[in-house]
């Protein structure tokens, strides 16, 4: 197939099967970049670097300079959501995230009244305008935000958590403070990804990252549902947006991709690539799923990983990626070939 000028990326969302495929990485302007990893050093800490637009601008273009990729994903973090609506954030190096937790329906009420979240966020959306100035004309920009189940995650217990059980307890113990906090972030996350589109933002990912730890009795009133909700009200607000979906978990890749309001759906790498495309509609687009352990290994391991995703994908409408985040002791030579491999299959 012969390349069109449009960006390929979003020739994919419309139901374009590419070839070769766009390629990106989830987190792929992070920590296995010595780039980065100098800039950080500079940035007096993650979440000042993620307000700071010329920090931020930056580490997202160091991938694009280096790598070449078909999209440039927004450097930010998804709690700066919670952070906008006044919930203390911080990180301890080494350990990740810190928050102060949140457990009654007061403290949800509580939530953004202090400040209009959009304004503590004007720098993330400056950010945004920004690389859409400064990106190539080719490459496809994503803005993103965390789905609720995965905010509450982090917003009930202060931090990540074993299977999320402090999440868990609390949707059994008291469903209305839960559901509460899923309409606050879900009205919060509208508002927040059609200003990164207003800004400049082509597509944006919603990032379901907890979403191994969802009984399947919850998957529609926090997940699917919230989720449905987030990109429904986005699309009424501009209706030439387009969204990709990744739920960790590949027991709900079915559910969400028979619901329909997805553009693309993200498959994590626990999911057989070929069961899972196998089962979704031929024009709905796929992205994943390559093992980012595969990627760090390299060598025959990564081969015959992307070689299983392309024999799987061809023909149909998919995104080249990780199917989670790039680890950080990650070889770049190792990045390089996954690139030349699947650019020259």
């Amino acid at each position: 197939m012969t390349d069109k000028p449009a960006r390929k990326l979003m020739r994919v969302l419309d139901g374009e099967a590419v070839w070769p495929q766009p390629i990106w990485l989830m987190r792929q302007a992070g920590r296995y970049l010595p780039e980065y990893k100098a800039t950080r050093a500079t940035a007096g800490g993650f979440l000042a670097m993620c307000y700071d637009p010329d920090f931020a601008v930056e580490v997202t273009l160091q991938p694009i300079r280096r790598f070449g990729f078909d999209a440039s994903i927004l450097f930010s973090d998804i709690l700066v959501v919670p952070h906008a609506l006044g919930q203390e954030v911080w990180f301890e190096e080494g350990e990740g995230p810190r928050l102060t937790p949140i457990a009654t329906l007061d403290d949800v009420r509580r939530l953004g009244e202090a400040r209009d979240p959009l304004e503590h966020l004007a720098p993330v959306i400056e950010t945004v305008r920004r690389l859409r100035a400064e990106l190539p004309a080719e490459t496809t920009l994503l803005g993103f935000c965390g789905a609720p189940w995965t905010l509450a995650s982090y917003m009930i217990a202060g931090r990540s958590s074993p299977e999320q059980a402090p999440l868990r307890l609390a949707a059994y113990r008291d469903s209305a403070f839960l559901a509460a906090l899923v309409e606050t972030l879900v009205e919060t996350s509208i508002r927040y990804l059609v200003a990164q589109i207003d800004a400049g933002a082509d597509a944006v990912q919603i990032f379901e990252s907890m979403g191994t730890s969802l009984p399947p009795s919850m998957v529609e009133s926090v997940s699917l549902g919230p989720l449905r909700r987030i990109v429904e009200g986005v699309k009424a607000a501009r209706p030439h947006a387009k969204a990709i979906v990744f739920v960790r978990g590949g027991g709900h890749l079915h559910r969400l991709a028979a619901a329909g309001f997805a553009d693309a759906v993200g498959i994590d790498w626990q999911t057989d690539i070929a069961d899972a495309v196998s089962r979704l509609p031929s024009g709905l687009a796929s992205q994943g799923n390559l093992d980012p352990q595969a990627l760090v290994a390299g060598g025959r391991a990564l081969e015959e990983g992307i070689d299983a995703i392309l024999a799987a994908t061809q023909g149909r409408p998919h995104v080249f990626n990780l199917g989670h985040g790039i680890e950080k002791d990650t070889p770049i030579p190792h990045v390089e070939a996954m690139i030349a491999r699947v650019r020259g299959a």
